[in-house]
């Protein structure tokens, strides 16, 4: 029975490990095993202690404890930990229940090979999926029974980079003329959208501006679909998650699935993506001019078939024009009157975490930790160079992208700052290869408060170029 106990135990902490790499890579099992980011956790928290096990049985419990020791040490470190929704509670009831189950199937001497911590696993994974797709298809009625009830107009926005700011801009200039509401976060993926919608959407929206996010082909046609939005937006195309996309091509194709709809009446569309022209389609990007940028914001020239708009925003980043004129094209053509949307472009709030800009003990920081593409990257460093003053910069390379991209960032990191920490361990090879100038590395993002309290001072401008889970 000390045996039996420790087992359950054993198998338990295989289905936190398990469980928490799920959550991260979206539930994807596939993803977990051809494209994650650290292999070697694998290697030392599930492979290992398993072939202990099998090996040596009788000290179950000290295993156990080894193991426990090791994913409270690990996971202390973690900056994302495992959050216990009803969804993983569900997991583990369920991996407890089966290994209890095989044990038991062990003890009647029906078969002892049964007795394996694989079998309860496999088939904790299996149940669990089967109750997730069963869960997921009442609570997808629900969300569209609520959603056809409200009847609003529907935004839907996709783009490789910049999603989340043109959904963020199209709620600030429209929300005075209609009861707006738009997904909160980075929310992006058909069941993070069903779960707001039935817990989150007020009942009297006119009008509801959803992000749609993909990680595989078919991922935004789903949410295309379901929401059949009257109006689509699609932005800035590029090379973002190109491991899963495997080329441009499919990343484009990707991104288009959001023109889906039965009910669509007009999609604005980047320039820059070859599309054949239909009546409904408007395309934006060439018709933005002369923009300027500086640490107090942008302005730019926006040229339409009535005639040229200036628009000046509080917001840094002159990338941020392509974002700013996706949102007044779709709020122009909900009706509002351009002197009006002016006005709101001038008011404009940038994203949280979006090249916000914060004055702290002397000295000045940027934050823009969740711009995570090339060209936006880029762009900010050239932004900062106009500073007088020392430059610091923290970042981990860019994310799931190719080695020749952070090789091109790291020059222009090399050219623009004095002094570079590097998070994560994903790109730290390839960044120290370019960079000429002092370098840090910290694997241990706990520590980076302490750090820079060591290593700024009084002046310098800090800037928080991409984040990476501590995992990564």
């Amino acid at each position: 029975m000390i045996h039996l106990l420790g087992h359950i135990l054993f198998t338990l902490l295989l289905g936190y490990y398990l469980i928490l790499n799920l959550q991260w890579y979206n539930y994807r099992l596939g993803r977990i095993i051809l494209h994650h980011h650290a292999p070697w956790m694998h290697l030392l928290f599930f492979l290992l202690p398993l072939f202990a096990y099998f090996a040596l049985r009788e000290y179950v419990w000290i295993e156990d404890v080894v193991l426990l020791g090791a994913l409270y040490l690990w996971q202390r470190k973690l900056d994302k930990k495992l959050v216990f929704t009803a969804r993983v509670k569900r997991f583990f009831l369920i991996l407890f229940l089966a290994v209890l189950f095989f044990d038991v199937l062990c003890l009647a001497k029906f078969s002892c090979k049964v007795f394996s911590t694989i079998l309860p696993l496999a088939a904790a994974l299996l149940i669990s999926a089967t109750i997730e797709r069963f869960l997921f298809a009442i609570y997808k009625k629900e969300a569209k029974r609520k959603l056809e009830k409200i009847d609003p107009i529907i935004v839907a926005v996709t783009a490789s980079y910049g999603k989340t700011s043109i959904k963020n801009f199209i709620h600030q200039l429209t929300r005075e003329s209609f009861k707006a509401y738009k997904t909160p976060r980075s929310v992006n993926t058909i069941a993070g959208i069903l779960k707001d919608i039935n817990e989150a959407l007020p009942s009297d929206t006119e009008l509801y501006i959803a992000e749609a996010g993909a990680r595989e082909r078919g991922d935004i046609a789903q949410i295309a679909h379901f929401l059949e939005p009257h109006y689509a937006v699609v932005g800035k195309v590029g090379e973002q998650h190109i491991e899963y996309f495997k080329s441009l091509e499919n990343i484009i194709l990707t991104k288009l699935e959001i023109l889906q709809s039965s009910r669509l009446k007009k999609a604005f569309i980047w320039d820059g993506i070859e599309i054949k022209d239909r009546k409904e389609f408007v395309k934006f990007g060439s018709n933005i001019k002369n923009i300027k940028e500086s640490l107090e914001g942008i302005e730019f020239d926006l040229e339409l078939p009535d005639g040229t708009y200036h628009f000046k925003a509080p917001i840094l980043g002159g990338f941020n024009a392509l974002n700013i004129t996706a949102a007044i094209l779709v709020a122009r053509e909900l009706g509002i009157d351009m002197e009006t949307i002016q006005k709101r472009v001038a008011r404009l709030q940038s994203v949280e975490h979006r090249l916000s800009k914060i004055e702290a003990g002397g000295k000045l920081i940027i934050d823009d930790s969740f711009n995570g593409n090339l060209e936006g990257m880029k762009a900010s460093y050239r932004l900062v160079a106009q500073y007088p003053g020392r430059k610091v910069i923290v970042t981990p390379g860019i994310l799931e992208s190719t080695q020749e991209a952070n090789e091109e960032l790291a020059r222009v990191i090399d050219e623009v700052f004095d002094l570079v920490i590097i998070t994560g361990k994903s790109n730290k090879d390839i960044l120290q290869k370019v960079i000429t100038k002092p370098v840090i590395l910290l694997e241990d993002k706990s520590k980076l408060q302490e750090l820079l309290a060591q290593k700024t001072k009084s002046g310098d401008l800090i800037l928080f170029s991409n984040d990476a889970p501590g995992y990564l």
